[in-house]
């Protein structure tokens, strides 16, 4: 079994910015792809970004150019840096270790973006 635990959420200011981590229970080298989605009140979970093991990433439209994704090997987790948050980026947000045909999902982290 992989454990994710996830931290950083909160409450910000529209324009502001939050940096979620996610730390996993073994090393994140083995696993082929990092993600993190988000499920705002009322709505479907949907994919935010995701990184892979040879470092390709990819962004959802709606946050493209605002979040970044990234890992630290050495530390086992994951990162989402979010820039120029809007009201809509609020969500609950899950870290998600795809392991081939296995999937391992954190606990979800809060963030409301409200002035």
């Amino acid at each position: 079994q992989v454990q994710l635990v996830e931290s950083g959420g909160g409450l910000v200011q529209p324009g502001g910015s939050l940096r979620l981590s996610c730390v996993v229970s073994r090393s994140i080298s083995s696993v082929a792809v990092m993600g993190w989605h988000r499920q705002a009140p009322g709505k479907q979970r949907e994919l935010v970004a995701y990184i892979t093991d040879s470092g390709i990433t990819n962004y959802a439209d709606s946050v493209q150019g605002r979040f970044t994704i990234s890992r630290d090997n050495a530390k086992n987790t994951v990162y989402l840096q979010m820039n120029s948050l809007k009201p809509e980026d609020t969500a609950v947000y899950y870290c998600k270790a795809d392991r081939g045909a296995l999937a391992s999902w954190g606990q979800g982290a809060q963030v409301t973006v409200s002035s």
